[in-house]
């Protein structure tokens, strides 16, 4: 039998080529096969995942905010956020839904017409789901669902936060975004404890986005934030805004503040600024006003100590032995340092004084002598002492710090200057706080507003507890400067802080503010304040009131925030039972309604009272008083009187006319503040009163008496579509 042929060479060639081939095909495929699984795998698997699963991020149940008795002051509730797939709805629909949706929503119809209108791109990504509106109540939810607009639109759950007291305790709380994160207050400092953790729902959906009958769902449920107890009490801060913000009114300040504090402890009991907001509804589209008054001006504002800081100065030279009851000082309006002359605010003199008498007329040269006998570094201990020139370290965001000047640095004429607050500057924080410790027995308390913060489970995470820092006086120094400022509500410039049967220590402060070169003292713009505390033997309660340029005369600065005190500390001496210690000789306040000032001074002085009027009021009518008219007030006290006159120019000049500023693009309470603190009424339809002012009745710059109206009207809301557009028109 015949072998077969062998097959030719190039036969063989050709196969092992094809062979080779094959294997370097084989080897790309693998290698290629190796990238899409191991490099390349993950992302593409997420690709794919994500055509087939929608994911939705569940929204943690925000804790909550409490005061110290239990009172819910900040929640977070179910809402809803409304979707649109605008695949699933109908051309010829588009125009009904977007109206009525629009409607309901309070949107702009243009806009949800482009977000339920699918993209004319054909190389855009088709949205499957788009968002109109989040944090929807469920009643609007109801009246959506109740129109039957169809696959189209949809709902999913989200959360809000809520504010069940509205303005209370605005500044301390803060308020949220709206991915309920913490933005200003408590809310922002503490939100990594209140915020919780997200959890998250992966749902399997078909090619239009809807959840497959049959598919899987991946839950992983959310973690609630915890809860956040404050030292605030709810009707203390209740008292003391509703004075605050008469205070403001009364006074046509900048803006008033205000704190409440137990000065054994450190707790901060309420504290406030005004002008404030409702926390659930914040002018959001004014930043700048939104900013100013979200500022807990306590903390975050810092001025000259004025002649508040007298008393630091005293308790010093008292604790030290510099000075004592018994010592007098002279005063003759002015003292020389280095041919500088520095002159008390008395430039006439106070003449021979003790020193309850100093302290009392606020005497720049006795403490000017007060200081100079202790010398630099005796002053300086006592400063520091008392915590001026750091941070309490209180719990409230964006604490600021006040500045003391360098002991190295310091001249004869500044230390003269420093004694009655000069050439210091500091937050209303540190000077409650330096006061706690002047009357609690001489010892500096942290202050503090964060009482505890318990988890879900209810087990506490923090808890804060009363924390003495220092003793910086004796006991017995601290006893004798409360007797001083017992007297100084008795006798001194504090007269109109007397609470009827209790007694009551205070002391005033008064401070210019520099002009805008930050050299030159105002002559006109200052700072107000007044801190009272009683009962003098055993202080429960401290409160301080700071108003920022009063529209009052200089000299009549130390007795504006007096009264207001005097207010809040009558309604929480009944609130808190603190039991009367003394018997207080009481007089009926007249009523001084329609009379001319000059008459309502000489009611007053056949009463006992004095009162705060000058020479060019006397013959303007009498609109408003303090106390009212009926009540009773301790003889001898000072009754507020503001009549029809009560405004001022830049020079402190009294007038009978006034300019009306521009209101066009301001908001209603921007220009409500305005007028008011020109004694300008404001006056709008109540129907048609949301955006920015569009025009005033009465031109910018005219002049007007106090107490005309001025009439304001706001932009026309935009117009809906008509009805009649949804249906097409009918065929020829």
């Amino acid at each position: 039998m015949a072998k077969a042929a062998a097959p030719a060479p190039k036969i063989k060639r050709k196969l092992v080529l094809l062979m080779v081939f094959a294997g370097i095909l084989m080897l790309v495929l693998a290698l290629r096969l190796t990238q899409v699984m191991i490099v390349q795998g993950p992302d593409l698997q997420t690709k794919a995942k994500s055509q087939w699963t929608r994911k939705e991020n569940l929204a943690a149940q925000r804790g909550r905010i409490i005061d110290r008795n239990g009172l819910v002051l900040a929640q977070s509730g179910t809402a809803y956020r409304v979707l649109a797939n605008p695949e699933q709805i109908a051309a010829d629909d588009r125009v009904r839904i977007a109206t009525e949706v629009s409607d309901i929503l309070g949107l702009d119809y243009d806009y949800v017409l482009e977000r339920i209108t699918p993209s004319t791109d054909p190389t855009a990504k088709k949205r499957l789901q788009v968002q109109l509106k989040r944090q929807v109540e469920s009643s609007v939810v109801d009246q959506l669902q109740a129109l039957q607009l169809g696959s189209g639109i949809t709902f999913t759950t989200d959360m809000k936060r809520y504010y069940p007291f509205g303005e209370l305790f605005t500044q301390l709380i803060g308020f949220t975004g709206i991915d309920t994160e913490g933005q200003t207050g408590i809310e922002a400092e503490y939100d990594s404890y209140l915020a919780g953790e997200p959890g998250v729902l992966v749902t399997e959906v078909d090619r239009k986005n809807q959840p497959l009958s049959y598919g899987k769902e991946d839950y992983v449920p959310p973690t609630d934030g915890y809860d956040l107890t404050i030292t605030g009490d709810s009707v203390t801060q209740s008292y003391l805004e509703r004075y605050v913000q008469q205070c403001y009114v009364a006074t046509k300040a900048t803006s008033v503040s205000g704190i409440v504090m137990d000065p054994n402890t450190g707790e901060i009991l309420a504290i406030t600024s005004y002008p404030s907001f409702d926390l659930n509804d914040p002018p959001r589209d004014t930043v700048t006003e939104l900013m100013s008054m979200s500022k807990n001006q306590i903390v975050t504002e810092t001025y000259e100590a004025g002649t508040m800081f007298d008393l630091i100065t005293v308790a010093a030279a008292l604790d030290s032995g510099n000075t004592s009851l018994d010592k007098t000082y002279k005063c003759s309006g002015s003292r020389i340092y280095r041919l500088q002359k520095i002159t008390c605010w008395d430039t006439e003199g106070h003449g021979t004084q003790t020193l309850a008498e100093a302290l009392g007329n606020s005497c720049g040269v006795a403490m000017m002598d007060i200081a100079g006998d202790m010398g630099v570094d005796t002053l300086y201990d006592y400063i520091y002492g008392f915590g001026f020139g750091e941070s309490t370290e209180c719990g409230i965001p964006s604490e600021d710090t006040g500045e003391v000047i360098h002991r190295k640095y310091i001249r004869a004429s500044d230390l003269a200057k420093l004694s009655f607050g000069e050439t210091i500057t500091m937050t209303p924080i540190e000077m409650a706080s330096a006061l706690c410790a002047a009357i609690n027995g001489g010892v500096l308390m942290k202050p503090y507003v964060i009482d505890s913060i318990t988890d879900t489970d209810g087990n506490v995470i923090l808890q804060n507890e009363p924390t003495i820092l220092r003793r910086v006086i004796s006991s017995s120094t601290s006893a004798t400067l409360r007797s001083l400022m017992h007297s100084n509500v008795q006798k001194g410039n504090a007269s109109n802080a007397q609470v009827i049967n209790y007694t009551v220590g205070g002391i005033t402060g008064v401070s210019r503010k520099f002009e805008e070169d930050g050299v030159t003292a105002s002559r006109m713009r200052v700072v107000a304040s007044f801190a009272g505390f009683l009962p003098i033997d055993n202080p429960q309660l401290l409160c301080m009131i700071v108003v920022d340029e009063p529209a009052v005369p200089v000299m009549e600065a130390s007795g504006v925030a007096a009264p207001w005190v005097n207010a809040v500390l009558t309604d929480l001496v009944q609130y808190y039972g603190i039991l009367p210690d003394e018997t207080t000789n009481t007089t009926t306040v007249p009523d001084l309604a329609n009379l001319t000032g000059e008459e309502a001074i000489y009611e007053l002085a056949k009463a006992g009272f004095t009162t705060n009027l000058v020479d060019s009021e006397k013959t303007a009518v009498v609109v408003s008083q303090y106390p009212a008219a009926g009540t009773q007030a301790a003889s001898g006290s000072l009754v507020l009187i503001f009549t029809s006159m009560t405004t001022f120019n830049d020079e402190g000049v009294y007038k009978e006319l006034v300019a009306v500023p521009s209101l066009v693009e301001r908001r209603r309470q921007d220009a409500f503040d305005k007028l008011a603190a020109l004694g300008l009424v404001l006056s709008f339809d109540k129907t048609q009163c949301t955006g920015q002012i569009l025009t005033q009745s009465i031109p910018e710059g005219e002049l007007v008496p106090p107490g005309t109206t001025v009439y304001v009207t706001f932009p026309t809301p935009t117009p809906r579509p008509e009805e009649e557009s949804t249906t097409p028109p009918p065929e020829n």
